[in-house]
């Protein structure tokens, strides 16, 4: 571990990370112990982010340790869980300085403060290849009350929590496209977990999931898990003031690129009718914007209608590993 030893490593920066919280032991035993309150269930989440693919070889440590840290949590809100703590299994390079991988962990302690989770376990090891995170999160929810993407009715309601396409056009900026707003980067650099709102739609949303590989992407994803089609209007597609500037002279294909482009850590979900007014106060209180965007129709797949009701082809709907 340049130049540490792995014991010694785990001991100065790890350890920390735990804040002392008991089912961790110290990170001196090879698992953690933690207790399920009565009543609840554990929700578990995994993510692994590869330098080259999730994020990019010059990114800080801070971004790294951002973008691995929320996009894990994001899972977490999706599903309405309360995070409790973290596993992490690092993958470090060769030749990654020590400076770098205190930086790191001091940020992943900075960004885990902030959203309430200790470290309780993991592994590190070397790579001859690219630095490579996995994260698994652990939180709980009440017994019964897990938000999944597999309810949508025909005629419920989709909505999105806070705006669509600064991460991709972020992403781009950050890759050397200067035409495009740097003040978007912040949103490719630091992902924003709707914790809060995740929590909030329990008993109100009949599905949910969070925009990560893109919003017709994700939503596809919802609709085929729920059975159902998936209409939206996109007129009515949430933007930041930045992005609504630069799409008005971009036409149907900049809208197009904000919405499949992937990395918005929002959440899309959907809800009866009824339950408008409760979700509209749920946004109130959590001081994030969510915004109707579509309807849940019978059939399947995803179309995209502009406003006067036309269906506009959308050739690839975000993101794929594969």
């Amino acid at each position: 571990m340049s130049g540490r030893g792995e014991f010694d490593w785990i001991r100065s920066r790890l350890v920390p990370l735990t804040r002392n919280h008991a089912a961790a032991r110290g990170l001196a035993d090879d698992a953690a112990v933690l207790d399920c309150p009565p009543g609840h269930e554990l929700v578990i989440a995994c993510d692994t982010l590869v330098e080259g693919v999730h994020f990019l070889p010059g990114d800080t440590p801070h971004t790294v340790a951002a973008r691995a840290l929320g996009s894990n949590l994001s899972d977490l809100a999706a599903m309405g869980a309360d995070p409790l703590g973290y596993l992490s299994a690092i993958s470090w390079p060769q030749d990654r300085s020590e400076a770098w991988q205190n930086e790191f962990t001091q940020a992943l302690g900075e960004i885990q403060d902030r959203y309430g989770v200790v470290l309780l376990g993991g592994d590190t090891t070397r790579t001859p290849g690219p630095l490579t995170l996995s994260l698994t999160l652990i939180g709980q929810v009440a017994t019964g009350a897990a938000l999944s993407r597999s309810g949508a009715q025909p005629g419920d309601v989709v909505w999105v929590s806070g705006s669509i396409g600064d991460a991709a056009l972020g992403l781009a900026w950050e890759q050397g496209d200067a035409s495009l707003p740097a003040e978007t980067a912040h949103r490719y650099r630091e992902p924003e977990p709707r914790l809060a709102v995740g929590q909030g739609l329990a008993g109100l949303a009949s599905a949910a999931l969070d925009v990560s590989d893109g919003l017709v992407a994700d939503a596809g994803h919802l609709a085929a898990a729920s059975r159902v089609g998936i209409e939206i209007d996109l007129p009515a597609v949430p933007l930041s003031a930045t992005c609504e500037a630069w799409v008005s002279g971009q036409g149907d294909a900049g809208l197009i690129r904000l919405i499949t482009g992937g990395d918005d850590y929002e959440l899309l979900f959907t809800a009866p009718v009824s339950a408008t007014p409760r979700i509209l106060a749920l946004g109130e209180l959590c001081g994030v914007r969510l915004t109707q965007i579509g309807r849940a129709v019978s059939g399947q797949g995803v179309v995209c209608r502009d406003g006067e009701g036309r269906a506009v082809p959308v050739a690839t709907p975000g993101f794929t590993h594969f």
